[in-house]
C-alpha cells in the first residue's frame, strides 16, 4: 500500500521520532533516507512512501499519533 504523507501537524515535531517510525513502517527505507524524508515533510511538501499491507494498521496508527496527515494511494 502507497501512502501519502502530506503535512505534520504537532506543534514541535520530534524529528527523530518521525525518522524513527519511517524506518519502522516503510519498506526499503534506511535511516538516512528516513531523516530526508523528515526534513522533506516538515518542511511543506508531501512525502510518499510504501507499506506492507500486513502492516498497514499499525503504520496509520503510528502515524497519527505524530500528528502526521496522511492519504492512502490505491
Amino acid at each position: 500500500m502507497n501512502i501519502n504523507l502530506l503535512s505534520c501537524d504537532a506543534q514541535r515535531p520530534d524529528k527523530r521520532a518521525i525518522a524513527a517510525c519511517l524506518v519502522e513502517i516503510a519498506s526499503n527505507v534506511s535511516t538516512s533516507l528516513a531523516s530526508e524524508l523528515t526534513m522533506i515533510l516538515l518542511e511543506g511538501d508531501p512525502v510518499d512512501i510504501e507499506v506492507d499491507d500486513k502492516d498497514s494498521g499499525s503504520a496509520l496508527r503510528a502515524l497519527r499519533k505524530l500528528s502526521i496527515d496522511y492519504e492512502i494511494i490505491e
